[in-house]
């Protein structure tokens, strides 16, 4: 059996870019024949994943060292479904080092096949040699931001700028039917705490998320209600973490709930990823907390990232829009501090609401879907 295209994604962001492409591929031509290696998601579009990539949601150099056997083996393996498969195209959905390594094979067993990049490497924040390597190995780059572009226009790789999938995953929702159905009142507070999609991110950033809700929790009594924001799949590692989480916690694992649950809170203790864009976009203030191995952030640090935040809104604002506790930053001391400071004060939240919007429309907030613009030109390079 053949397909017109494949999608391969590694993690769960990617997964639900993936979907969303997908849908659209499929609204223009229904009888588009597409198969995808990646997540659960995937069973939102009547996919299912003929290999496991559960193992390569790792996070940081030294982390993805230790899989690198895995990584090897299960690009090896997703490059032999894909030449099966015969497609026009094949998508390779954001993470870099396994995405490269299937495009690497790709390019010497099938060059036959469009090997299209679905978001490229930070070259803007990291490592710019990567857009030579990228030029070298795929066919076009479906890229998120316009100032990508000229890091690849050297080495002659065709550049489509999409904008922030985040951007377009969900429509704003009105979050009182959330509160209402969980019994929270007007003045109640609701804190929502999103700990991460990666194993690694759990271990380094959802303990001190906890014990930052935790005071907070001290701090306001009942009237602060915690809930906390993940996939069925990390619901069951953060039981196997024990982490120490407020009394009365509610764990939303409904992918479907998400918008209600962004939109219903009051204020945000957020892993720093895609899923910030996505709490802007329901007009929810937060606190980013990030963690990453010591060596790998000493490197990154002072070696590699470039900008001066590590929000995307952030950078695109050119200014600490909503607060950012990175490393030796992230305590439960400071979350206590910066939340209850956006909780006590409506105006500061209001302010942090309104630019976040500012900064996401500068992002691409309101215009044409990043899915739409990715569908189009997926479409157009397979012609």
């Amino acid at each position: 059996m053949s397909s017109d295209f494949v999608f391969v994604s590694a993690e769960a962001s990617g997964d639900d870019l993936s979907v969303s492409v997908i849908r659209e591929l499929k609204k223009n031509d229904p009888d588009i024949s597409v198969s995808a290696i990646g997540g659960p998601a995937l069973e939102d579009v009547g996919l299912s994943s003929p290999i496991d990539v559960a193992p390569l949601g790792v996070l940081g150099l030294f982390e993805g060292l230790k899989i690198y056997r895995t990584v090897i083996a299960l690009a090896d393996e997703a490059t032999d479904f894909i030449i099966q498969q015969a497609p026009k195209a094949v998508i390779l959905v954001d993470s870099w080092g396994f995405m490269l390594r299937v495009a690497q094979r790709l390019r010497t067993r099938a060059p036959e096949i469009k090997i299209i990049k679905l978001v490229g490497p930070q070259v803007w924040a990291t490592r710019p040699g990567r857009a030579k390597t990228l030029a070298k190995t795929v066919d076009h780059l479906l890229c998120i931001h316009t100032m990508e572009v000229p890091f690849y226009e050297p080495y002659g790789l065709d550049c489509t700028v999409i904008g922030n999938p985040a951007l377009d995953r969900m429509e704003r929702v009105d979050g009182e039917p959330y509160r209402a159905a969980h019994n929270i009142s007007s003045d109640d507070r609701l804190l929502l705490i999103l700990p991460g999609s990666r194993k690694s991110e759990i271990d380094r950033v959802a303990p001190s998320l906890a014990q930052g809700a935790a005071k907070l929790k001290d701090r306001y009594g009942d009237i602060l209600k915690v809930f906390v924001l993940v996939s069925p799949s990390i619901r069951a590692y953060l039981e196997e973490a024990e982490i120490d989480w407020p009394t009365g916690t509610v764990f939303e694992t409904d992918s479907s709930k998400k918008p209600d649950l962004m939109a219903a809170a009051d204020v945000a203790l957020a892993c720093s990823g895609t899923v910030t864009t996505e709490l802007a976009s329901q007009g929810c203030a937060m606190v980013i907390g990030y963690r990453m191995g010591f060596v790998t952030w000493l490197l990154a640090n002072y070696f590699l990232y470039k900008p001066e935040y590590i929000t995307l809104f952030n950078v695109a604002g050119e200014d600490e829009i909503a607060k950012e506790l990175v490393q030796s930053e992230l305590t439960p001391d400071a979350l206590n501090t910066c939340a209850a400071a956006l909780l006590e004060d409506p105006e500061k939240r209001t302010t942090q609401i309104d630019r976040q919007f500012t900064a996401l429309r500068k992002m691409g907030l309101g215009g044409q879907t990043a899915a739409q613009i990715a569908a189009d030109t997926i479409r157009r390079i397979s012609a």
